[in-house]
């Protein structure tokens, strides 16, 4: 077993660690339990032919359960069957021939099935996928285009506009010809002329596979490319079922973009487990609900805001949607805010799972609805397979309780960002850019990111512990807190506030509620009333434009 604060071992006594944790693991959930042994078999074979990649993972459920329901859109459902079909369409009309140059694929789509068909696609194919995000600005995209110019850009025609023009030619392909979001068919073909212009032929595992290539949130700078193997190997998987109650033939509602780590390890995860895909191209608090409620689903991936937004629904309107069926509750990708944890498990009776990890580095440390029962704040405890320590700066490990930075590693192999950017690691494990600790029952906290601490008037402080009294407040729907210069103490801290509906709220009563419960220089002096916070697609909040004045009325 690998313990929530492990003393140093050497990566080989990790690896064996994994090696032991890894298939117990996966044999406990009866993922490869021989029931009609001709299709599990064959089931096998795939997954050793493909390997432990997109393309793998729905091979091999395709053999097993053909008929079973994979993917259901806006535009209907498909069985594994027919996704593997398709996507050996696409991948055949996208790239004839895959022995020749490796090719870069940008996509830049929302949620739906051209963009999980585009990404089996490639797999299939051993092209390196750059996943763009559709919150990105037009010089942004230039700028990232410039870096990681691909060959073939896939993208909806909402956002055809802010492709790159002049520079090296690409092959424009529409995914989402949507009305009035410009006529991406004048610029190329879209998926599904591909698809269905393409003879089906049965394909071979490429010689090479190409990486996955996600960008950071860029919340604080220009946004990174961050390379990622395309066979993680069973560790992910291994690790996720460690810590939560993830069943094979799921029903998984994937909310959270599928451009970002998380989402996209999400549906690796749901292939591989033979679940139904359910997703949609934008996201909707009441419309998430009724989707639950219609197609029975069982797990909802999401992040934190979606929860948030989903909880500020009048009470009614949340009862009158069955979501009965929904078992679990994850959500990654940005901090749980306040008591969000067990107010969610309060309106909805789930089980409730906070996932930490990062773009880099993966998941390596998962919160149970127990643990977060005891602490609502907490990340858990790691996972199977994964190491995290907390370290001071010179790379020793700190006591129990002590705050330091985050190192972690779970068996993947961060393979470094595509400008040369540095990354620290120690030890064989990442850091992961966090500043936290481990209490006495080794459930891991995280107080802030490295770069968000501030020192006030000689003082360390987190802004996110001010967030968290703060959002307690029944006035409060959202709020962010973050450092603003100071001639006197050189940073303090301005809170931004979003009210609930209807709720009046002074800038006293929230430095007096902070004053009550943390220390001094931890209140902000400054308390700022928005209509809205800005926030990128994965509910992160994006400082700098805090700052900005707000808009009239608000």
């Amino acid at each position: 077993m690998v313990h929530a604060r492990p003393e140093f071992r050497s990566g080989a006594g990790r690896r064996a660690g994994q090696a032991l944790n890894v298939p117990l693991t996966i044999a406990k959930r009866g993922l490869l339990w021989p029931w009609r042994p001709l299709r599990a078999t064959r089931q096998l074979n795939a997954l050793l032919h493909w390997g432990t990649t997109l393309a793998g993972g729905l091979v091999a459920a395709a053999a097993r359960d053909p008929d079973r329901t994979a993917l259901i859109d806006e535009q209907g459902s498909l069985t594994y069957a027919e996704l593997h079909e398709r996507t050996d369409r696409l991948a055949a009309a996208l790239i004839p021939d895959c022995r020749g140059r490796r090719l870069r694929v940008g996509v830049l789509c929302r949620n739906h099935r051209g963009l999980v068909e585009s990404l089996i696609a490639c797999s299939k194919r051993g092209a390196e996928v750059v996943l763009l995000n559709t919150g990105l600005g037009p010089g942004q995209l230039n700028t990232l285009m410039r870096e990681l110019w691909a060959d073939i850009i896939i993208t909806d025609a909402e956002f055809a506009g802010l492709l790159p023009r002049g520079g090296r030619q690409f092959t424009r392909v529409t995914a989402w010809p949507e009305p009035g979001g410009g006529d991406g068919r004048a610029s190329g073909p879209t998926l599904e002329e591909l698809i269905e212009r393409t003879p089906a032929a049965g394909l071979e595992p490429p010689p090479i596979q190409g990486r996955i290539v996600f960008l950071s949130s860029g919340t604080s700078g220009r946004p990174k490319g961050a390379r990622r193997p395309p066979r993680p190997g069973f560790v992910p998987l291994a690790a996720m079922l460690s810590r939560t109650p993830l069943r094979v033939g799921d029903r998984m509602l994937i909310e959270a973009p599928l451009f970002h780590a998380w989402g996209y390890s999400s549906l690796q995860l749901a292939l591989a487990m033979r679940g139904t895909v359910v997703i949609g191209r934008r996201f909707d608090p009441e419309h998430t609900l009724a989707t639950i409620q219609h197609h029975k689903c069982t797990t909802l991936i999401s992040v934190p805001i979606m929860l948030q937004r989903i909880l500020g629904l009048p009470e009614h309107t949340r009862a009158a949607y069955d979501t009965s069926s929904l078992r679990i509750a994850a959500v990654s990708g940005s901090r749980l805010p306040g008591d969000l944890a067990p107010a969610f498990m309060d309106a909805f009776p789930v089980e409730l799972c906070n996932v930490y990890g990062s773009t880099e580095a993966g998941w390596v440390s998962i919160a149970t609805g127990a643990d977060l029962r005891a602490n609502p704040d907490t990340a858990g405890r790691p996972a199977s397979g994964a190491v995290v320590a907390i370290l001071d700066a010179d790379g020793r490990q700190v006591p129990q309780g002590a705050t330091g930075r985050i190192f972690a590693a779970n068996g993947m192999h961060f393979e470094g960002y595509t400008g040369g950017v540095p990354f620290e690691t120690r030890d064989g494990m990442l850091f992961m850019g966090d500043i936290g600790h481990f209490d006495a029952n080794g459930r891991l906290y995280i107080d802030g990111r490295a770069d968000e601490m501030i020192v006030s008037g000689g003082e360390n402080v987190f802004p996110g512990a001010a967030e968290d009294v703060i959002s307690q407040l029944p006035q409060v729907r959202e709020v962010a807190v973050t450092s603003v210069p100071d001639p006197e103490y050189g940073e303090r801290l301005a809170a931004y506030i979003v009210t609930a509906p209807g709720e009046r709220l002074d800038a006293d009563t929230v430095r007096g509620h902070v004053r009550d419960q943390l220390a001094r220089y931890a209140v902000p002096r400054d308390v700022h009333f928005r209509a809205q916070l800005p926030r990128n697609p994965m509910g992160k909040i994006v400082p700098y434009q805090l700052r900005e004045p707000a808009a009239p009325g608000a």
